[in-house]
């Protein structure tokens, strides 16, 4: 075998149907709740933000979702995307471990986030939708949004975290470069945005903030809908394109995972990679090892509750069902990392409760050293929240060098990071603090939780 090589599937390998994992969770996924009624959303809640194709797919116990074909051509810009294996990292460990990643920087926009971005522009543009608003935190969905509408001719507005409009100058140029109107959030274009200023006019934001925003702005314009870049079952189901694919790179290599590694914010590129493996693992055919990284400034999983909860900031949202640090939270600025929504996918949340998954927090400094060993190695330049999955996977291919055990690690690459590089500067110069989010301040962000579930 080569000392590096990358497997690519042909364009008439490319997956024709998404796979839906809902069907194989132990445990029955909880229903989001209508916050006025405390009872299970209905297809009308959701119709003033969602058309319906969404709407369906978000309800969906198929296990399989055909892929439009306008929406397939459209992925032939960058799909399949390529499955490397890290022959370098894995001789700069000095470990036994294979080591793979599945390359999702290859996208124009450079991320995993336009696997779903094309899809919702293609389903509202055919339900006579001409504008979708949005947030965006690092900036990637937002980009792939933008990017997303531009081939759909449609109108993009995005409500960007303003600690981040300002840490990221180049994703804002990048939205602006196909079109997209991008606003520091909070603003004072929404009622909840004028509301967050006047009770912390030095607000730097946060996704629920910005979510509360995009939705605000959709509910209350008919031309427009909203789109989310995460947590929702539709989301997770367009980004299972991910696994399906590594699952058939990993047959043509002749290999098959032990672990698969990847960074959660609100779960999407994860929930999409682990999806196609979940059944063999529920049915018990396989015992593979699936890890979840966070930042330890925003530890969802590793320290929220399990408990319904909104999903912006406003309470504008369905309640769901998930690990949250109240949606109050408001991740501190100085946190480089991205990963800063204060929830996660329900279905996520789901099997991390059943145990399907393990989740992981690090602090910022170790996460970069092992980006930047990645890039040295590698030659590829890891986004700030796709480093996370990348020292998970550092971390595992050290535990084979103790044991000695010869496993195959697959990280999802979820994104490059060609626009974060002032981050790594903040890093080499050594101005980047390690930021554990104090126990205190989780607890009282809970204190705010919905009272529900009251309607089941």
């Amino acid at each position: 075998m080569d000392d590096s090589y990358k497997i690519i599937l042909s364009e008439k390998e490319l997956p024709t149907a998404w796979y839906n994992v809902v069907p194989d969770l132990p445990e029955p996924l909880a229903p989001p709740l209508n916050p006025a009624t405390g009872k299970p959303v209905t297809p009308e809640d959701l119709r003033p933000i969602f058309p319906d194709s969404l709407i369906e797919q978000e309800v969906s116990s198929g296990p399989w979702i055909e892929i439009p074909g306008e929406v397939r051509e459209i992925y032939k810009l960058w799909r399949p995307s390529p499955l490397h294996t890290a022959r370098r990292l894995e001789k700069a460990l000095g470990t036994p471990a294979r080591i793979y990643y599945k390359n999702e920087g290859v996208s124009p926009p450079g991320s995993h986030k336009p696997n779903t971005a094309v899809a919702q522009a293609y389903y509202n543009k055919k339900a006579g939708i001409s504008r979708l608003a949005t947030e965006t935190g690092a900036g990637q969905w937002g980009s792939a949004l933008s990017f997303a509408c531009k081939l759909f001719e449609m109108q993009c507005t995005v409500y960007m975290v303003k600690v981040s409009y300002q840490q990221k100058p180049y994703r804002r140029i990048l939205m602006h470069l196909w079109d997209g109107e991008v606003y520091p959030s909070p603003t004072e274009r929404t009622r909840s945005g004028r509301t967050i200023l006047s009770q912390n006019p030095g607000s730097m934001g946060s996704l629920g903030i910005a979510i509360s925003e995009a939705v605000e702005d959709a509910a209350t314009h008919e031309d427009t809908n909203y789109a989310l870049g995460s947590v929702l079952n539709h989301v997770l189901l367009h980004q299972s394109i991910i696994g399906l694919e590594t699952r058939k790179q990993l047959e043509l290599a002749g290999d098959k995972a032990d672990v698969i590694v990847g960074c959660v914010g609100g779960g999407s590129n994860f929930g999409g990679m682990v999806a196609p493996f979940i059944k063999d693992k529920v049915e018990g055919k396989s015992q593979i090892e699936i890890i979840a990284v966070e930042p330890k400034s925003c530890p969802t999983l590793t320290k929220g509750l399990y408990e319904y909860d909104f999903g912006d900031t406003a309470g504008m949202t369905p309640l769901m069902l998930m690990y949250t640090l109240g949606h109050t939270f408001e991740p501190p600025g100085i946190h480089a990392g991205g990963l800063r929504y204060h929830g996660d996918a329900p279905v996520l949340c789901n099997m991390v409760k059943s145990g399907l998954i393990r989740p992981r927090a690090y602090t910022q400094n170790p996460v970069f050293e092992a980006a930047v060993l990645f890039a040295r190695t590698e030659g590829i330049i890891p986004a700030p929240e796709t480093s996370h999955a990348v020292k998970g996977t550092i971390d595992e291919a050290l535990k084979c060098k103790e044991t000695g055990e010869e496993k195959a690690i697959v990280c999802c690459f979820s994104g490059h990071g060609h626009f974060d590089l002032s981050a790594y500067d903040d890093f080499m110069e050594g101005r980047l603090v390690d930021y554990e989010y104090p126990d205190e301040k989780i607890r009282e962000a809970l204190k705010d939780l919905p009272k529900f579930p009251t309607g089941l």
